[in-house]
C-alpha cells in the first residue's frame, strides 16, 4: 500500500475490508485467467492501478474499484454492499424509535365511518 497520508487516518478494520477485496479481485482474475495487461485495457485503467487494487490500496477511487468488478462480472455484488435490509444496526436504531403506544389527539374529534 501506498506510503503517503490520505487524510485522516484509516481504521485498521477498513484496511483490512479493502486488502481482502483487492485479494478477490486478484483470486476472481485469475479463476478467469485475464492476464494483468488485457484486463487493465478492459477496465481503462493502467496496470499500476490494477496493482494498487489487487493489493487493496485505499487511495484508489472508489469507481476503479467498481469498473473492475464490473469487468469481472461482480457488480451485483457491489450494488448489495449498504443494503439497507442487511443493515441490522440501522433496523434496530429504528425500532428504538417506533412509538410505544399511539395516541389520538383529544382537539380532533373521533372521525365517522361513511355511511351509505
Amino acid at each position: 500500500m501506498s506510503k503517503r497520508r490520505l487524510g485522516p487516518s484509516i481504521p485498521i478494520p477498513v484496511l483490512r475490508a479493502l486488502q481482502a477485496l483487492g485479494e478477490d479481485v486478484r483470486d476472481a482474475r485469475l479463476r478467469r485467467r485475464i492476464p494483468t495487461a488485457v484486463m487493465a485495457t478492459r477496465a481503462s485503467i493502467s496496470r499500476m492501478t490494477l496493482h494498487k487494487i489487487e493489493k487493496g490500496d485505499p487511495g484508489v477511487a472508489i469507481g476503479n474499484y467498481a469498473i473492475v468488478l464490473f469487468v469481472l462480472g461482480l457488480t451485483d455484488r457491489l450494488a448489495t454492499v449498504a443494503d439497507p435490509g442487511a443493515d441490522t444496526v440501522g433496523r434496530t436504531l429504528e425500532d428504538e424509535r417506533l412509538p410505544r403506544r399511539i395516541r389520538r389527539s383529544r382537539s380532533t374529534p373521533p372521525k365517522e365511518p361513511p355511511g351509505p
